[in-house]
């Protein structure tokens, strides 16, 4: 999958993890730009991109992400739809 690719399959999970359906996200999104993403919301938001892509990040990935394009990046590489 390419990285837009990953953007646009990745827009869905946010919305519904964060109970939003108007966010929009790119790849320079980050939680500042999110209201209701916390330390929580982040574990279930990477808990319901691990279930959804079929794949697991680790813990040197979730703490090293800068923005979603990186998280993008990730899912591109190793998810699967």
């Amino acid at each position: 999958m390419t990285k837009a690719e990953a953007l646009e399959a990745l827009t869905p999970v946010f919305r519904e993890v964060f109970d939003d359906d108007s966010i929009e996200i790119d790849e320079e999104t980050t939680a500042a730009d999110i209201d209701e993403w916390d330390s929580v919301e982040h574990f279930n938001l990477i808990s319901e991109i691990e279930s959804r892509f079929k794949m697991r990040f680790s813990m040197r990935e979730v703490s090293g992400m800068k923005n979603v394009g990186e998280l993008a990046e990730i899912v591109a590489e190793r998810g699967k739809l």
